[in-house]
Parts: structure tokens; sequence; C-alpha cells
């Protein structure tokens, strides 16, 4: 299951509810090293050199317990009380350049500003480029805030405890968190506290999607219309109808412009590929409807304006707008029990709300809510780090998978490709926020895989490793 999204009066809660059970602080940083040890591993190979710098409190701890699982790895351990003095001997550690340096010297605990001594010695680590895995939080960061008290760790990961501190999801926070993982098992019992913003986990989605009736055919599993692709950017359209195919809809009927319709219509098979009119009718055999990917061309303002507006409006039929077409959405009411889906950067997210991108990424669950309200409480998938996932009312889920090289024109086409597919089938459209929450997770855990095992892959093979996690 997910788990909330806390601060450090919740997390000290959270864990002396746990030492009341008779749980022993000693085994939660027992499983914490061996948490820390397991992805350390995965960042390494053997033989490579880990130092491990531990401060005095239980962040030390858990990184020293770090130490005897890891196996076939060099590891040197530097305990670290007085900055000015543990510097020479730091300095001449990373002039050895170890692969990986494991931050245990302050945790959430740490919340006053930083002296010089320490400033300066976190700065030397700073320097000298070599990947760092924080412990819980990187050390000198206020994890309620967001905020570096003076100087922070700039960590390439964070392995935070039990669930993310709400400080390390602000965008202050990113540069020193790194890409954010959870070690949820680690001895604690369940978070007794709730709130509004959630952290997703691999495991939400065991048994997901169900699994299919053995005499289903293709008319069991939806027929998704993809309106879709202008001059100068049929490619969007491809790559939308590519990655619905992923999602495996019975069928999929795609409507371009006539000007690009012989380029698109080359590049697929199983789609079948119309040309759209103004007097178009979708089939009656339509299940869920995607509008927008590479409708960006300029005359398609007022070619496809109304009739993006007509079926956001009436349609009984889940309904996604993606990119060009969020901008011809008017604030209004929609059909009772209908789905509706908003898939916006934090560009087109401040469009929507007549804002800037800064502020949009400042507060992003309360630009979610506001977007959400004013398009009749429908779904946002706002993109970009740590994607959300919710409406004006209910939970937001924060996407735990991705990472940087999604950042390439197309990404988002194969995303709102993947959701229409999966919300094509009836079975899918039961639990929305869930649907929407594995067509993201999949998105980047594919991103995940393919950075994996090679540095320059490209939109296209994002679309062939699409929905393979799990």
């Amino acid at each position: 299951m997910s788990v909330p999204v806390v601060n450090i009066t919740q997390m000290r809660e959270w864990e002396k509810a746990t030492w009341a059970t008779g749980q022993t602080e000693a085994e939660v940083i027992r499983r914490v090293g061996g948490k820390i040890a397991e992805l350390a591993s995965r960042r390494t190979r053997p033989g490579d050199t880990i130092l491990i710098l531990a401060g005095k409190g239980h962040n030390g701890d858990d990184a020293r317990a770090a130490r005897e699982q890891l196996h076939d790895r060099r590891v040197e351990t530097l305990d670290i009380s007085v900055p000015e003095s543990d510097l020479p001997k730091v300095e001449a550690a990373l002039r050895s350049r170890p692969t990986l340096i494991i931050d245990g010297l302050f945790g959430i605990g740490l919340s006053r500003p930083l002296d010089d001594g320490w400033k300066k010695f976190i700065t030397a680590v700073n320097q000298s480029k070599i990947p760092v895995l924080a412990v819980d939080v990187p050390s000198g960061l206020n994890a309620d805030t967001g905020q570096p008290l003076g100087a922070a760790i700039e960590a390439a990961m964070t392995l935070t405890v039990g669930a993310p501190k709400i400080g390390m999801l602000q965008q202050s926070a990113w540069p020193f968190v790194g890409r954010l993982e959870v070690a949820e098992d680690v001895g604690l019992i369940s978070c007794p506290h709730r709130g509004e913003l959630n952290w997703t986990l691999t495991g939400d989605f065991a048994g997901f999607p169900p699994r299919r009736a053995i005499a289903g055919h293709k008319g069991s599993y939806g027929h998704l219309a993809i309106i879709a692709g202008s001059f100068g950017f049929h490619g969007a359209a491809v790559l939308a109808a590519r990655a619905a195919q992923h999602a495996q809809p019975g069928l999929i009927t795609l409507f371009t412009q006539e000007a690009v319709y012989r380029p698109v219509a080359e590049q697929l098979q199983a789609v079948m590929v119309n040309v759209w009119r103004t007097e178009t009718k979708l089939p009656e055999s339509t299940s869920a409807i995607l509008i927008g990917p590479g409708l960006a061309a300029p005359e398609m303002s007022e070619a496809m304006k109304t009739p993006t507006r007509k079926l956001w409006r009436d349609s009984e039929l889940p309904v996604i707008v993606d990119a060009s077409a969020l901008v011809w959405l008017e604030p209004n009411a929609v059909p009772k029990n209908t789905v509706r889906v908003i898939t916006p950067h934090p560009g087109e997210a401040a469009q929507l709300l007549g804002t800037t991108s800064n502020e949009v990424q400042a507060d992003r669950p309360k630009a979610l809510k506001e977007i959400s309200k004013r398009l009749g409480n429908c779904w946002v998938v706002l993109k970009g780090h740590q994607t959300l996932v919710g409406r004006s009312t209910g939970d937001i889920f924060v996407n735990s998978s991705g990472n940087p090289h999604l950042a390439q024109g197309g990404s988002g086409d194969v995303l709102a490709g993947f959701i229409a597919g999966l919300l094509a089938q009836s079975v899918l459209q039961a639990d929305v926020g869930k649907t929407l929450r594995f067509a993201v997770w999949q998105h980047g855990a594919a991103a995940d895989a393919l950075q994996a095992v090679r540095a320059n892959w490209v939109v296209e093979d994002l679309v062939a490793e699409l929905g393979k996690a799990g």
C-alpha cells in the first residue's frame, strides 16, 4: 500500500508508537542498514569502494549498520563528530575517488543552522562530485521545509525511512534529495497518520491490471478513439497510438488531419487511421476518447476548439485531453459520473491557471486541486518530477518512478496514449485513480529500465518498454 507523506512530528510519533509495541530501535536500525546496503549494492559493482560518513546520531548508526551487509565491496567508514579535525581525513578519502558515499551525518532531528565548520565539511563532499546516497534525509536539509540549514549534502539519491518527509517534495529540496526512495519495511508499525498526500509504492499494483477472462475477445476491451496529429506534428499522433497499443485495448481508431494522413497511416498497422473532418462521427463502439497529441499547428485552434469543448462537456465516455487541446477547455460542469482526465506539464498548468510555472512548482498539490476544481473536478495528472495524480477532492498521489531522461519531446504523448488505452477498457474504468497511477508509474518505470542499460535511449524505445515493469 502507498504511504502518507509525513512531517517530522508525525515521524517521531510513529517511532514512539512502534517502540511501545516492544520493537527495538536496534532491530529497526539493523533493517535500515540492510536497505541501505541493498540500494548501495545496486548502484555499485563488486570491488568498488564505498565511503561511509557516520555521525553521532541514529543516522550514523543506520549507515554503520550497512557496512557488514555490503558484500564484495571495499568499505571505508569514517566516524565524524568534529568537522574541523575530521575534514583532513575525509579529504584524503575523497582523493581516492570512492564510487559512492553514504551520508549518515545528520538526520531529521537537525533544527539549527550549521556552523562554518560543518558548512566547509559539506562543501568539500559536494565539490568532490562523487555520487552520494543520503540516509533518511540529506545532511543539513530541513525535512519539514525543504530548505538547507546553511548547507546540505547534494545527494544523487535519498533512502528515507518509513515514508517521505514533506520537505523532501518541495522544489527547493530537489537538488539535495536527488532520486527519492522509501525504505518502507523496516520494522515500524503501520503508519498511524493519514494525509492528503501519499507516496506510490511498487507493491501498490500487485495483481493490477486484473487478469483477463479466458474467453475475452477484442470487443471485451474497448475501442479507443484518438484525435491527434497535424502538419509538422504528426509524430505525436503515432507515438500516442503506439503507446495506446501497449495498454491493449480491443481496437484503436486514430483520427488525424488530412495533411498528415499518409505519413501517419504508413507508420501504423493494427491501428485504424481515418481523416478527421468537422462532420466526423466517432464509431458507435467507442469507449474512450483522447484529444490533443500533435494538434499544435496554428490552424488547429480554430478547427478543433469547438469539437474538443463539446466532447468534454457532453460525452458520456471517458475523455482524456492532452497537450495543445488543454487550453481549449472551458470551466463548466460535465455529465455526472463521467471520467475526465487532463495531463498538463507545469507550463500548461500555469496557462490553465493564468499564472507562472514557478508558481505551479512552488505548490504543486494546490495547483492540481485548483485546476481540477475549475474543470468539473476532473482527474489531473500534473507531470514533471514526482508527477502528481488526483482531483480537487480526495487523496493526491506522488509518483515514485522515472528520471530526468524523460524530458524528451514525445514523452508526454506516450503517457497520454497509454492512459487512454487503459481507460478504454471498462474493467479499468472502475478505479480511475488507480489506473492513472499505474499508467504514470509504468511510464516512469520504463524510463528507469532503459536508463539502467543505456544512456542514449529515445522516446521510441520508451514505447517499446512500456508496460513491462511489475
